[in-house]
């Protein structure tokens, strides 16, 4: 029993040093920069679909990986690199808007989580959808 007891602390304590290791990869200067973090469509007839392309900078002195964009709606549907982005290098996250069953000022938000520090950045998409 001890030896179970035992076992399990040592095992306990290598995933906790782990997680450390990993959290520790993510330095202070690891940051990505947006040209803008807000675009504004205009106005546009409801139905219609926008897509806007975020572009970015990789500031940071470790490759840049993107692991997940979310947008708040389900009308909004972000594209990011699945390649790494070496430091100094530019991407884009694309990111397209359908206006279908949407009526008036628009603001969506795409959280972008990445390697970085912070570990999230936010974007918007604005504008108003006007009846046909």
């Amino acid at each position: 029993m001890k030896r179970i007891f035992l076992f399990a602390t040592a095992l306990v304590f290598s995933l906790a040093v782990m997680a450390q290791a990993q959290q520790a990869q993510v330095k202070a200067d690891d940051v990505v920069k947006f040209a803008t973090e807000k675009h504004d469509f205009g106005k546009i007839k409801q139905g219609d679909k926008v897509t806007y392309e975020f572009k970015f900078t990789n500031t940071g002195k470790s490759p840049l990986i993107i692991k997940d964009a979310i947008a708040s709606c389900g009308c909004t549907k972000p594209e990011w690199p699945s390649t790494p982005i070496k430091p100094g290098e530019n991407g884009a996250i694309k990111v397209t808007f359908d206006s279908r069953s949407k009526m008036g000022l628009q603001d969506k938000q795409i959280t972008i989580t990445a390697n970085t520090n912070p570990a999230q950045n936010l974007v918007h998409l604005i504008g108003e959808v006007t009846a046909n």
